[in-house]
């Protein structure tokens, strides 16, 4: 499993938790005396900001993805002009074809 896909099931994970944590709270104020309410909050608000976290992380990772993406790209067309204008050439007449067919 790639790391993306791992860093996605975790933090779906830790979503579930937190779900799951409302729920034993939501239960936990209508029943229980207000020492495991607050027990429970600061879980709660415990796995809040390791969710956030996590989420800022995945962020800033595929902003870097990106970042690094257009870059190659941008050296390749630089270092190979010619290639890239056959490329888009291509791609341009691919997509001609196919809105023409239409």
């Amino acid at each position: 499993m790639s790391d993306t896909a791992q860093a996605k099931e975790k933090l779906a994970s830790d979503f579930r938790a937190v779900m799951d944590d409302i729920d034993a709270l939501m239960t936990a104020t209508t029943n229980k005396a207000d020492t495991e309410v607050k027990a429970l909050r600061e879980r709660i608000q415990d796995r809040l900001s390791g969710a956030k976290e996590k989420l800022l992380d995945a962020q800033h990772e595929a902003i870097q993805r990106a970042k690094d993406a257009a870059t190659a790209t941008d050296d390749y067309v630089h270092a190979k002009p010619w290639q890239a204008i056959g490329v888009a050439a291509a791609v341009g007449l691919a997509l001609g074809v196919l809105i023409g067919r239409r």
